[in-house]
């Protein structure tokens, strides 16, 4: 997909490395939608960030897109931190690709300004900028939980899972695995 959009060094990037994703699975933040051949359809790789659940690295199988395992996994994500009592989640993307900024707008995130990146999050940039990833416009965003410490108004209402859901929850066409 990348590749189609002139970025084909995103669409040539290796995969995560097994430690990487272990260390995820370890803690707790590594959820992912079975297929029906048993082989993972998409993930959710998440880590901790200045006390939000960041979403490190979420990924659908090209061939699975649009069937709404991204925004599951993600709607997840938010109620793992709700029940968890994290504030926030957040993530690092590209600006102006349609399933990146775009995309996680429509899923109840804001781009940060520049006062409101905090530390991680620079660091993460900073990451980010030395292997090249700057080449195109990147974005700092965030998505509130409702009912975690917000400013009034804060958080987008109606999103999120009920109570009660958890490990194998189903919603939709897909069942998250809680790693």
């Amino acid at each position: 997909m990348f590749r189609d959009i002139g970025m084909p060094e995103v669409a040539d990037d290796d995969p995560w490395p097994l430690p990487e994703l272990e260390k995820s699975r370890a803690a707790g933040l590594l959820w992912v939608v079975p297929g029906e051949a048993d082989g993972p359809v998409a993930f959710l790789m998440g880590t901790m960030v200045d006390g939000c659940l960041h979403v490190e690295q979420p990924s659908t199988d090209p061939g699975s897109a649009r069937r709404g395992f991204g925004r599951l996994l993600l709607e997840y994500a938010a109620y793992r931190a709700a029940t968890d009592g994290i504030p926030a989640l957040t993530l690092t993307t590209f600006a102006h690709v349609p399933w990146n900024a775009p995309y996680y707008v429509r899923c109840g995130f804001r781009i940060l300004d520049d006062a409101e990146v905090t530390p991680g999050l620079r660091a993460i940039r900073q990451r980010e900028a030395a292997i090249g990833l700057d080449r195109w416009p990147r974005a700092c965003m965030r998505r509130d939980i409702p009912g975690q410490g917000l400013s009034p108004g804060a958080g987008q209402p109606g999103q999120g899972l009920s109570p009660g859901a958890g490990a194998g929850l189903s919603r939709g066409a897909g069942r998250v695995l809680d790693g």
